[in-house]
């Protein structure tokens, strides 16, 4: 049975905990992955069962939960009422910090704390280990550090660095990642690193990155010199970590994509740049994992993600790229699960991505009333197959594809 105290040592519920270790001989495992949990203001709908798309994600049984990121949205605020296009209105449950956007370091706590406040998130994460990444919605959007914001809606706090700050102690607080590197800071906050690697027996090793902390500014992302999303090190550990993994399959969840333009006004927020050229830019930084990939004889990596709000599966060939030094890859791509619906986004043809499947909203910032929302679903058996598959919110299986593991 567990409690959790306060500073002040006020003891909180208490609840009997359960949890499995993965087996260290192979054994089948599966995990869910998804992004974008109450964004472009809808929230928890009570009238519709709240957040549908966690009970199906649920339903799977799955041994382990990967948030790709945009686990809450800090600068979406979120009204009472939405009315539709077509008219239909969506009653939100809402509390004051989900009304405006987030400054206070109590605002931003109070964005995770309403999305546990959902029966179909609380019943999920209570038996369903959860692996949290942070994207740019934690803080603001498109974000980047040293920014200053322009947006009017920020009256208090204009300064990214100092959101980023107290977005980041909110999210690791009800995210909670352990690092025994974490260093203190003068509040007594040990600040965890948020790249990792996460071990789930002999099959799978999810390798999970930060994409935002060390992230160059948006630009149109031409520049001949390498700009960073990574920093060098973590591009260091990835490469090393991956390299050195013994399990059957790498899974690096990013939370950005790696082929899709992610505009942000006539910058870019994401690493494509739209000239399917030699990499550029950020593009330099994915490059280079590539071609040590290759160069090192890596095998069975796949690649996840969220962020664009909707599914795909994508498929990278240096047959049909402008840069050829790397092996054959998949990216698959699911979410949201619980906002506005959009796409397609453009492809760039730098890594040769192909679209073998997806699916897009009908209309662009489509409710999740329309059931648009998804998330992907992992399984690996016994002997070590791969079965990758993209869901809706009712769990309907809408792509799937097996991956016969490289020996």
């Amino acid at each position: 049975e567990l409690a959790f105290e306060d500073e002040q040592g006020r003891r909180g519920e208490a609840r009997v905990a359960r949890f499995s270790t993965p087996s260290l001989r192979p054994a089948a495992t599966s995990f869910v992955w998804t992004g974008d949990t109450c964004g472009q203001g809808w929230g928890i709908n009570p009238d519709l069962g709240g957040l549908r798309g966690y009970a199906a994600m649920h339903a799977t049984r799955p041994d382990l939960f990967v948030h790709a990121g945009d686990t809450v949205y800090s600068d979406g605020p979120i009204a009472a009422e939405v009315v539709e296009p077509d008219g239909q209105v969506w009653r939100n449950l809402v509390i004051p910090e989900v009304t405006k956007v987030a400054e206070t370091l109590a605002e931003f706590r109070g964005r995770h704390r309403y999305n546990l406040m959902d029966d179909n998130v609380r019943a999920f994460y209570a038996d369903t280990p959860v692996v949290a990444q942070w994207d740019d919605h934690e803080t603001t959007n498109n974000w980047w550090p040293g920014e200053v914001l322009t947006d009017e809606r920020y009256t208090a706090e204009r300064r990214v660095d100092v959101l980023a700050a107290r977005a980041r102690r909110a999210w690791q607080e009800w995210q909670p990642i352990a690092d025994p590197r974490a260093h203190g800071r003068g509040s007594g906050f040990a600040e965890a690193r948020i790249y990792r690697k996460v071990s789930r027996g002999a099959h799978l090793d999810v390798f999970c990155l930060d994409m935002r902390t060390f992230k160059d500014p948006n630009t149109p992302g031409l520049e001949q010199e390498r700009t960073s999303v990574l920093g060098r090190e973590q591009l260091d550990w990835l490469v090393r970590e991956v390299r050195r993994s013994t399990a059957t399959w790498k899974v690096i969840s990013a939370d950005l994509p790696i082929g899709l333009v992610v505009p942000d006004g006539s910058a870019q927020e994401g690493l494509a740049n739209r000239d399917p050229g030699a990499p550029l830019g950020k593009e330099q930084e994915i490059a280079e994992v590539l071609s040590a990939f290759k160069r090192h004889g890596v095998r069975n990596t796949v690649w996840i993600t969220a962020d664009v709000h909707y599914c795909a599966a994508h498929h990278y060939d240096p047959a049909r790229a402008g840069f050829t030094d790397f092996d054959p890859f998949w990216e698959f791509v699911a979410g949201p699960i619980a906002s506005g619906t959009f796409g397609p986004n453009d492809l760039d043809g730098t890594f040769g991505p192909e679209v073998v499947f997806s699916k897009v909203a009908g209309t662009p910032g489509e409710s999740p009333r329309a059931g648009n929302q998804f998330f992907g679903h992992a399984a690996i058996d016994r002997a070590g197959l791969l079965t990758m598959s993209l869901r809706d919110q009712s769990g309907a299986v809408l792509f799937s594809r097996d991956l016969e593991p490289q020996r």
